[in-house]
């Protein structure tokens, strides 16, 4: 056996740690930004890569989906109401280099972009658009944090506003105008209804005057009808050609 002095071995084992320190392994999900003498010099991964030590540094980049939960804002709508409004952001990194050069902190940086969009957009709305729009306004959000995080290499998939708390003072106001505006449009069916049988009466009206025989035929199956409820009034149908001169002569009268 070969004897190794002291420095020999120690110098082996510097040079296997540095040869293991080189190796580095990426997931499928994950890239490696590479910096030469602090110079960005391109992505690798993924895999086994090469990390030359002390003249290369490699920054790991996560490629899912990243959830971002937005707390709750305090957002003052346009007609004046004030709410508390969180939302969820979908994003994801797709350019690796533009994430670690061009921003510090990607996540925390989307997350504040992504409060002071939500009272921006919330607040050039009123509350109904709020809480029966919510589709179109997640739409908006996206839209313009999509266009602002572009820069940063990240792509914003989707935004939905999750909540909208209310006070219990505006809750009981909401059910108070939910509550007119059922009435209301009782109140306009109910009248509809009115001007539907108005106008088939008057149609009636104008059948039954074209024939006198259809009169008395309505007033022998009124009679009819009277007489199936075992009733012990009698009627007797009056023609109105009788009472219509004597109204006349009483009106000539007075």
């Amino acid at each position: 056996m070969i004897p190794f002095s002291p420095f020999v071995l120690v110098v082996i084992f510097l040079v296997a740690t540095l040869i293991f320190s080189a190796i580095k392994i990426l997931n499928e999900y994950e890239r490696g930004v590479m910096f030469t003498l602090g110079r960005f010099t391109g992505i690798k991964g993924p895999g086994v890569i090469l990390v030359i030590p002390v003249i290369q540094r490699m920054k790991k980049v996560d490629l899912r989906v990243i959830v971002l939960d937005v707390p709750k804002q305090d957002v003052i709508s346009r007609d004046n109401v004030s709410v508390k409004v969180n939302a969820v952001v979908y994003f994801r990194i797709v350019d690796p280099g533009k994430a670690i050069i061009q921003v510090v902190n990607p996540w925390e940086a989307t997350s504040q972009f992504a409060q002071t969009t939500l009272r921006s957009v919330l607040g050039q709305h009123e509350l109904d658009e709020m809480l029966s729009q919510r589709e179109k306004l997640n739409i908006d959000i996206q839209r313009i944090l999509d266009e602002a995080t572009d820069a940063w290499g990240i792509k914003v998939a989707n935004v939905e506003i999750k909540h909208v708390d209310l006070d219990e003072s505006m809750i009981r106001a909401i059910a108070k105008q939910a509550e007119a505006e059922r009435t209301r449009r009782a109140k306009i069916i109910h009248a509809e209804g009115e001007k539907q049988a108005a106008a088939m009466l008057t149609e009636a009206a104008h059948l039954l005057a074209a024939e006198p025989a259809a009169m008395q035929l309505r007033y022998l199956q009124t009679l009819a009808d009277i007489a199936s409820e075992k009733t012990s009034t009698i009627v007797f149908p009056l023609p109105l050609d009788l009472i219509g001169p004597l109204l006349k002569g009483s009106q000539r009268s007075t």
